[in-house]
């Protein structure tokens, strides 16, 4: 059975690309992402409508238990992510953005414990697309917040000369990001499909992915939402 589990490990990280040409150029695709995003998002659009259906009551009725669950899980969000935002005003308006972004991130991180799928998290250019849609984020609402003047003024600060500094930190933020959530979810897959192939092929591999999948996962999604929450605040402060 170990033999037979071998070849896991030499065919581990291989990608199966899809590559598109226009002109002279080729634009490659990473298709089981693609692929797993959608599924993802799909998960999330018939999710939200079955929930939907779960507030058509008259509102002097007893709360059914869809509606207790989604006031415990907008509790949670409201108080352990969005109580970081220095303003109130700006927590709620961010409500959306932050909630979408951490259920996203949760559902990618779960689909690994499914047979036959794969985490899109496990991607780098997943990973670094919603990072990189984060620092948008901030810095447009950073731009809104103090004006265009003021916020190129911010580079500046405190010393001028010290701008290609203050430019390397603002890069390395969507970076950090980015490669946090990606290499906790492959680190995740990859030791799941060592003790698969090296240990015990059954009872523990399992176990492992339920732990790494479950567990880990919706820490990685809390710590990914929180991590947004403060370069938010941190731009618009």
């Amino acid at each position: 059975m170990f033999e037979q589990l071998a070849p896991l490990l030499d065919h581990l990280g291989e990608k199966r690309m899809a590559i598109l040409h226009l002109g002279g150029y080729s634009i490659r695709f990473d298709v089981e992402a693609i692929l797993m995003s959608w599924i993802a998002m799909a998960v999330l659009v018939v999710l939200a409508l079955v929930l939907r259906r779960g507030f058509r009551q008259r509102v002097d009725e007893k709360p059914t238990r869809t509606q207790a669950m989604l006031d415990s899980l907008i509790g949670f969000i409201e108080g352990q992510l969005l109580g970081n935002f220095s303003s109130q005003s700006l927590a709620r308006q961010m409500f959306p953005f932050i909630a979408t972004l951490f259920l996203y991130v949760l559902v990618c991180n779960w689909m690994s414990v499914i047979p036959y799928l794969s985490s899109p998290t496990q991607d780098l250019n997943v990973t670094l697309g919603l990072a990189l849609m984060v620092y948008v984020v901030s810095q447009v609402l950073a731009v809104r917040s103090k004006g265009g003047r003021k916020y190129l003024k911010g580079f500046l600060e405190p010393m001028a000369f010290l701008l290609p500094i203050t430019l390397v930190g603002e890069i390395s933020k969507p970076l950090s990001h980015a490669f946090r959530l990606f290499g906790n979810v492959l680190a995740g897959t990859i030791l799941v499909t060592v003790v698969m192939v090296k240990f015990a092929p059954v009872l523990v591999p399992s176990g492992l992915n339920l732990v790494f999948g479950l567990g880990f996962g919706a820490i990685q999604a809390f710590v990914f939402a929180i991590l947004a929450v403060a370069y938010i605040d941190v731009a618009v402060g």
